[in-house]
């Protein structure tokens, strides 16, 4: 029995051999095959670098006018994003119906944008799709005088009442619009296409007599006229009416006194009608990048508000645009669960990865398991052309052997072994290498002692 240095002299001796062994087969291996193995490589570039491309550090977004409820909520997006590295430039519009036609332009780089429900049938804006809703938008019926009866149009005084329905393309136009068409006004006189800060001056001074505005009750606007004693604000009270005529419309009920306790406003509970804020993408936008969005929303709109419930946003509400499926599976199932404890690129890396590198080695693994199998079966064939060969010469010797001809028949032996030594040869194959190699010496020496008849009892065995 060796001491323990031998033991271990001989173990590490053992070691580096096998390494060596293995380090020259994969040396062997990767110069028979890396036509095969390049092209597996390039298959996988192609993966990461295209079909599945990193997500861009810079969104672009249509944040709608200038200090209005849009850009507010936008403003939360911009420093939600920039906490994850990634960047939304904001880019100022007229309202919704820009935002809409905007997204829809394939040349437009804006990816993302706040759109009013009701704004455009999305048949009209292919290459589109929605996140989901993300917040209530109230349509505000500000009045003053007597012109209301009954949760309707007083017929008797309102062939000359001035009402302010916001500017022609603007979101507050469309909804004005759509509800005094259902009420067969759309032809009346008196319809003034102001913007909201001048609806709200004109009412003040009584320039006009009814301001109709859709934006968040936060706004300056809408706190300008809700703080006004002198503003009176409509009951709905046929909002299910309104909301089964147009469909996307959600009915709100304000309790008696919510908006101003102190002087008890309104002064009854209040029905009013709503659209929603729908988070609307262009449906190339990185899956990544939507989950951000659907996480930002989730954080700042998933709150209690005024209007809204804890949890009751984002979600699907009278949705008219094609649903995303990412928001889809966000819905169903939430975000990817590395996202939760994983900074957002780290965790976009490895998810990315992951369903990359899944199906490139679907492919790849069946390949790179068989190519050793391949090579195999290859050696094996150039050696069984060679034992061919070999066989067909002693066939050849036995028929015809002529003595003086010892030297060509020695010369093609010598062919014959240095095909088999000029091969590469596996472990897996090494048996029936030197088990060819024995055979041609077997020849050799049977030739050279004149026993060419001794060949005959090779064949056989």
């Amino acid at each position: 029995m060796g001491s323990f240095k031998e033991d271990v002299r001989d173990t590490a001796v053992a070691l580096v051999e096998t390494a060596q062994d293995q380090l020259r087969d994969a040396v062997n291996f990767v110069k028979e095959t890396w036509p095969l193995l390049a092209f597996l490589f390039v298959l996988l570039i192609i993966l990461i670098g295209y079909w599945n491309p990193p997500p861009p550090k810079r969104v672009m977004m249509a944040s709608g006018s200038a200090g209005g409820s849009y850009e507010q909520l936008a403003s939360k997006y911009v420093e939600f994003f920039a906490g994850h590295g990634v960047t939304i430039e904001l880019v100022p519009t007229s309202g919704s119906q820009e935002n809409i036609q905007r997204l829809s332009d394939r040349k437009d780089p804006i990816q993302a944008a706040f759109v009013q429900g009701g704004s455009l049938h999305s048949k009209t804006v292919p290459g589109v799709e929605s996140l989901g809703s993300v917040d209530f938008e109230p349509i505000w019926f500000f009045y003053k005088g007597e012109f209301f009866k009954d949760g309707r149009f007083d017929k008797t005084k309102s062939s000359k009442v001035r009402i302010a329905v916001g500017p022609d393309g603007s979101g507050t136009h469309v909804q004005a619009m759509k509800i005094l068409r259902a009420n067969q006004l759309e032809n009346h006189p008196f319809l003034l296409s102001l913007h909201n800060d001048e609806a709200v001056a004109a009412l003040k001074k009584g320039e006009v007599d009814v301001v109709i505005m859709v934006d968040g009750l936060r706004s300056k606007n809408v706190q300008a006229l809700l703080n006004d004693s002198d503003v009176k604000l409509f009951n709905f009270v046929r909002a299910a009416a309104y909301t089964k005529n147009i469909h996307y419309l959600e009915e709100l009920i304000v309790p008696m006194g919510a908006f101003n306790l102190a002087r008890n406003f309104p002064p009854q509970d209040t029905r009013m009608i709503s659209t929603v804020t729908n988070l609307l993408i262009d449906d190339r936008m990185h899956p990544a990048i939507q989950f951000l969005f659907l996480r930002a929303a989730q954080e700042i709109n998933g709150k209690e508000s005024f209007f809204a419930s804890h949890g009751e946003f984002p979600s699907f509400k009278n949705s008219e645009f094609p649903e995303s499926p990412i928001a889809q599976q966000f819905h169903q199932r939430g975000l990817p669960i590395l996202m939760d404890y994983l900074p957002f690129w780290i965790a976009e890396f490895i998810h990315r990865m992951f369903f990359t590198l899944v199906p490139f080695f679907a492919v790849a693994y069946p390949i790179l398991v068989s190519l050793p199998s391949y090579r195999l079966r290859r050696i094996q064939s150039k050696l069984n052309r060679i034992y061919g060969e070999l066989k067909f010469f002693e066939n050849e010797l036995l028929a015809s052997y002529d003595p003086q001809k010892l030297p060509e028949y020695m010369e093609r032996l010598a062919e014959m072994e240095r095909k088999a030594l000029a091969l590469k040869i596996p472990k897996r194959a090494a048996s029936d290498f030197y088990t060819l190699r024995t055979s041609i010496d077997y020849v050799r020496n049977a030739l050279n002692r004149g026993d060419h008849l001794a060949l005959g009892s090779d064949n056989q065995a």
